[in-house]
Formats: structure tokens, C-alpha cells, sequence
């Protein structure tokens, strides 16, 4: 393992001092994997009050788990005493936590055999009772001990699972997969926080549909959003190759990965097709008028309960309304203009490559080229820009309601804002005309 020298020089210190010092968890997990360790985190048999002692810089951030973060060279460690959990009454947090004398102890209080590996930097030795290193090898997720125990104490591990096989792209071993089925309504006792977190952490993933698939699949998904249920198995139209929630998927996949938000929007954007389903009185084919406005309330409220933050909501929620994205060659520049100014300049490119995963997730058919009629369209947003920036509200306008006041000799009142709004509709129409001469002129 690549350990900074700083971390050596920490598990140096407590092993001078006569204490154990093991890494563990995800840092060996992905040196084993060969990938760049995000956290450090150290075991020990000292309690908190003796690491403390032992560093100059320590912050006590554990609370009863007694974690101390130590500062180092510039990084932050968190030291850990060896631990074993209580009961897990409520099925989300331990009723106890008791400080144990050995390592095995806590090894075994811990999820997945590939998160319960210790290694020793000093020495060069492992500790690893479980079979973590050969259930990595096989790229495969099993429970510590019995399964059903383990996510009955923290029905969140289900969700880790899940993540994990999108993450890491490892399966689940037989009897972690039954249990996983058998204890699959614990979910509803979890914090909806921690499942947010979990969800964003899954959206990082190369395909988060693995883990998304496979929590509608296990019966996962619909202890904390049954909304997305119908959408398995509802069939679409001639555009489309895929029912729903396989679009879905292919579509979520498709969209950055450097973008949760817009990931989020990907898994979102069609929630309401099955409630909006309908059939063409002429075609027969299969319709889903105003899906994307019933799917915007629909996704706002999931969002509300899963404590999304209110920045994020608003924005999955706006692209989930404008996903739809109805440009064609031949708009006028103020239809451009008009449809800049309902979605926002910001979100045009998100937008975008929103639009782009969706046609993706088409599978090919008859709109499979509109890719290229949405790169012409940012194409000329930008060239517009260029000659004169678009105005995108009455705050883009070259003069204020103090100057309309003034210039019609009226006093504070509705009117103001109704003429500046006319004043925006003129310039969309006219953008030259947005200079003070010339928006003075149109007023008088």
C-alpha cells in the first residue's frame, strides 16, 4: 500500500506508545483494488483520551464511537477505537457502543467482508478473518458473518450494497442476495437523509442504473419512492425502443457523470409517463401529453421528502419541466430568444446534454439525429450572444424602473413592472433596441 509518510509517522507514534495501529475499511478496500484511497482511517486499542495525548492537533468528531481526527502534514486521520456494537433496537443506530481490546472484535462488527480487511504499515502484515481479499479477488460482496443480521442492524447497508455493485461493479454472493430480499423493508426505518446520501454517492458510479436496476429488481426502490414502480414494463411509442424504466436507465447512464444534479434529473425526467399514458384517437400509438409538467410535481415532491437541499430541488425539478426540448431548424431568433428566457441561459447547456442522454436512451428510431438539431441550437445561442447578448429578464434590460418612472411621470406601481415586461417582449423581438436610446424612445 502507498501510505502517505505523514500517516506512517502517525501509526509510528501510536505503536511507540505501545498501541496497535491498523488501517481499515475502504482505504484497504481500494489499495487492494488498486485505486486512490479517498479517507485514511486508523484502528487502535488506545481509547480516545490516549490518542489525543499522543498529537499536538486532534478534534474529537466520533462523539460515543470516540473517533479522534489528528492532523498531520496537512491531512486529517480519523483514529478509531476497537468497538463492538449493541443491539440495534430501531434497526439505524446501536443502543451501546463498547470498547473492545482486540481487532478481530471489531473487524466483525462491520458490513462486507471487503470493508472488515485491516493492514498494518509498520509491520507489513494483515488481518483479514473474513475472507475479504479472496471475496475482492472474486469480485464479489458478502455480508460479514450472517447477512441477515447485518441489515437488520442497518437496513442503510442494503443501499451500500447496491452502490457498491455500481461503483465497484462487484455481485452480490447468494446468501447476501437473499437476505438482502428478506430484509428489504428495513429501509423504511432509515433516515431519508442517509438515503439521499447514498443516492448521491450512487450517482458517481461509471452506470448508476446497475444500482437502481437492481434496487427495483430486489424491491428495494419501493420502500423509499414507489412512485418509479409503474414505470417498469410501461411501454412507449414508435420513438422509443424500451419501456420506461429501461429509457430510464440507459438515459441516467448517458448523462455526466461529473453532474449529480443532472443525473438526478436523468432518472426523474419520464416519472409520470404512466400516469399520462394515453392513446392517439388517429395512430394509435401511445401518448404522454404534459408528462414532464406532471412529472416536475411529482419529482418535486420525492425530492421534499428525500431532504434534498432547496437549490438542488429547484434545479432537478426546472430540467425535469424543459427536458422536452422542442426546437427545430426552423425557429425564428426570437423563438430562440422566447426559449432562452423560459428555461434560463444557465441551464442551456445542461439542458442539452440532458436532451442528448434522452435520445440516447431512445435506442435509435426516428428522432435518433436529434443531436444534431440540439448542437445547431446551442450553436446559435452562442452566435447570438456574440452580436447581442440575450435578455433573459427585465434585469437585462438598459434601463431600470427608476427610468420608466421617469420617464412616463408615474409613481411606484404595478405599472412599472408591466411596462418593463413590454419593454422585454420589444427586445426579444427587436434586441438592438435594448440600449437606454432606445428603450426611452419605445416608452414615450
Amino acid at each position: 500500500m502507498n501510505v502517505p509518510a505523514s500517516l506512517l509517522h502517525l501509526c509510528d507514534t501510536l505503536r511507540g506508545a505501545g498501541f496497535d495501529s491498523w488501517l481499515v475499511g475502504g482505504c484497504v478496500r481500494d489499495s487492494l483494488m488498486g485505486r486512490e484511497p479517498h479517507d485514511w482511517d486508523v484502528a487502535t486499542n488506545a481509547k480516545p483520551e490516549q490518542t489525543a495525548a499522543l498529537f499536538p492537533e486532534t478534534v474529537p468528531i466520533g462523539g460515543h464511537c470516540g473517533t479522534v481526527a489528528v492532523k498531520l502534514g496537512g491531512e486529517s486521520y480519523e483514529v478509531t477505537p476497537y468497538r463492538s456494537d449493541g443491539a440495534y433496537t430501531d434497526g439505524r443506530h446501536p443502543d451501546s457502543v463498547r470498547f473492545v481490546e482486540t481487532l478481530d472484535e471489531d473487524l466483525a462488527r462491520r458490513d462486507f467482508t471487503m470493508n472488515a480487511i485491516a493492514y498494518d504499515p509498520i509491520a507489513g502484515s494483515w488481518c483479514d478473518p473474513h475472507g475479504g481479499r479472496d471475496d475482492i479477488a472474486k469480485e464479489k460482496i458478502v455480508a460479514v458473518g450472517v447477512p441477515s443480521e447485518r441489515f437488520n442492524e442497518d437496513g442503510l447497508r442494503l443501499l451500500r450494497a447496491v452502490r457498491f455493485m455500481a461503483t465497484l461493479g462487484f455481485r452480490y454472493g447468494a446468501a447476501t442476495g437473499a437476505a438482502m430480499v428478506e430484509c428489504r423493508e428495513n429501509l423504511r426505518r432509515i433516515a431519508l437523509e442517509r438515503v439521499h446520501d447514498e443516492w448521491r454517492k450512487t450517482m458517481a458510479a461509471p452506470k448508476p442504473s446497475v444500482a437502481f436496476s437492481t434496487m427495483i429488481g430486489l424491491g428495494l426502490l419501493e420502500q423509499v419512492a414507489p412512485e418509479f414502480l409503474p414505470m417498469l414494463g410501461c411501454d412507449q411509442n414508435r420513438y422509443h425502443a424500451f419501456d420506461v424504466w429501461g429509457h430510464t436507465m440507459r438515459v441516467l447512464d448517458a448523462t455526466p457523470r461529473n453532474d449529480i444534479p443532472l443525473r438526478f434529473a436523468g432518472l426523474f425526467h419520464d416519472i409520470a409517463k404512466p400516469a399520462t399514458k394515453g392513446v392517439h384517437p388517429t395512430t394509435g400509438d401511445a401518448t404522454f401529453y404534459n408528462h414532464e409538467e406532471v412529472g416536475a410535481e411529482m419529482t418535486d415532491g420525492i425530492l421534499q421528502r428525500l431532504k434534498f437541499s432547496n437549490e438542488d430541488r429547484e434545479h432537478i425539478v426546472h430540467h425535469v419541466r424543459h427536458h422536452l426540448i422542442p426546437y427545430e431548424t426552423g425557429w425564428s431568433a426570437a423563438a430562440i430568444r422566447r426559449w432562452v428566457r423560459r428555461v434560463g441561459l444557465a441551464n442551456v447547456p445542461t439542458l442539452c446534454s440532458l436532451g442528448r442522454a434522452d435520445i440516447v436512451g431512445k435506442g435509435g428510431g426516428p428522432l435518433a439525429d436529434r443531436g444534431v438539431v440540439l448542437d445547431e441550437l446551442e450553436q446559435r445561442i452562442a452566435t447570438m450572444q456574440i452580436s447581442q447578448p440575450i435578455a433573459t429578464s427585465t434585469g437585462s434590460l438598459a434601463i431600470s424602473g427608476k427610468d420608466v418612472m421617469a420617464a412616463l411621470g408615474i409613481d411606484p406601481g404595478p405599472r412599472v413592472g408591466e411596462e418593463l415586461r413590454r419593454l422585454l417582449e420589444l427586445v426579444t423581438e427587436t434586441p438592438e433596441l435594448n440600449t437606454r436610446e432606445g428603450l426611452l424612445g419605445a416608452l414615450k
